[in-house]
């Protein structure tokens, strides 16, 4: 058992799905545990601050369903490059629960590992970015747009005790070579962190070395906690298109499975998969690169302009047109090669007052036609 904080934590397997589930146990005058924390803290008069975890069933800990998902707020930053900068985000982590993973999709597995780091601490996202330059891989745009994260993580708070997790970002350039130890003992001393929650698949350390196992070793050795979760599966177990030979494909929910599911348009799975319904995000570089037809209630904006991924090329009908701070409008969409076109039946787009105070403009998708282009 670890001391961090004025809290004691031990190292425990937090069994998810169908799985029963050991729960982190924490002194009482630390952190008070939401109602859902199933916990029983045992204490006797010989020795004080003394616990042990009791199991209790996957109910207990099971992530709300889809269809509880909160209204998520329609509003959103207005700069396409809002997030938070990695050396103004390192100095503030400190004392808190690390999730560790790549967040690209921000999918419910993410948001799972989000749940238990709250159910232990403050809950942080902790990823590395610039892998692909560091690799030489050719460049792909992200699943959520960098003005959206925040959003996303705040729809998160209800999950999370009403605590939304804060996201932080490492260049990877500054971790690659680093040993498993090393890169343990960097999470300790430098960041100063209480503990980290990571998947069942979990690798770290210089050409991934390090697995879930011996996180927990070295996390206990350096005086931090270390929770492993199991991973949350895919209940379609969908294979389209998957790389049956990765090995770290079990069947769980991936960001690259929410890549392949928007790849066949399939909206309905990537709701699922995410936990809400995607949005597209396109940068308003300059009113002129809006065209526009004879009707002034369609727009068409070309794919350079996109922020982040998206869907097949296709039409889409039941979506949302999102701009600033105005409500929400019903709109079709249908994507080619070159270009986003949207008609909303209550929108001008003549009206260039409508785009003046806006540097992006979103989309949140609905199902797509069949058969259509």
């Amino acid at each position: 058992m670890l001391s961090c904080g004025g809290c004691r934590i031990s190292h425990q397997n937090l069994g998810l799905g169908f799985c029963s589930t050991k729960i982190v146990h924490l002194s009482s005058f630390m952190l008070k545990p939401p109602p859902s924390f199933a916990a029983a803290a045992i204490v006797d008069n010989n020795h004080h601050n003394r616990f042990q975890p009791r199991l209790v069933s996957s109910s207990s800990l099971q992530s709300k369903s889809p269809g509880d998902i909160p209204i998520l707020p329609d509003s959103f930053s207005q700069r396409p490059d809002d997030h938070d900068h990695p050396s103004e985000a390192l100095s503030s982590v400190a004392g808190g629960i690390v999730a560790l993973g790549k967040f690209d999709a921000l999918h419910i597995g993410h948001r799972e590992l989000a749940i238990q780091a709250s159910k232990v601490g403050t809950p942080y996202l902790l990823s590395f970015v610039g892998m692909a330059e560091v690799f030489g891989w050719e460049p792909r745009p992200p699943v959520v747009a960098n003005c959206d994260r925040k959003r996303v993580l705040y729809s998160w708070a209800p999950y999370c005790g009403d605590v939304t997790p804060r996201e932080f970002q490492v260049q990877f350039s500054s971790v690659r070579h680093l040993t498993p130890r090393q890169f343990v003992e960097k999470l300790s001393r430098e960041l100063g962190i209480c503990g980290v929650v990571a998947g069942e698949n979990y690798r770290f350390g210089y050409k991934a070395a390090g697995d879930a196992s011996e996180l927990v070793r070295l996390c206990d050795e350096f005086g931090i906690g270390a929770y492993i979760i199991n991973s949350v599966m895919d209940k379609h177990q969908d294979v389209r298109n998957i790389n049956l030979c990765d090995l770290k494909e079990r069947g769980q929910v991936s960001s690259t499975r929410v890549r392949h599911a928007l790849a066949e348009g399939d909206m309905k799975y990537v709701s699922e998969l995410l936990g809400r319904r995607h949005r597209l995000f396109l940068a308003v570089k300059d009113r002129e690169g809006l065209t526009s037809t004879s009707n002034k209630h369609r727009m068409s904006a070309p794919k350079s302009f996109l922020l982040n991924l998206p869907p097949k090329d296709g039409f889409y009908e039941n979506c949302f047109l999102l701009l600033g701070e105005e409500n929400p409008v019903t709109c079709r969409v249908s994507i080619d090669t070159t270009h986003i076109h949207v008609v909303a039946d209550q929108v001008d787009f003549c009206d260039l007052d409508y785009f003046q105070n806006s540097q992006v403009l979103g989309i949140e998708f609905g199902e797509l036609r069949v058969n259509s282009v």
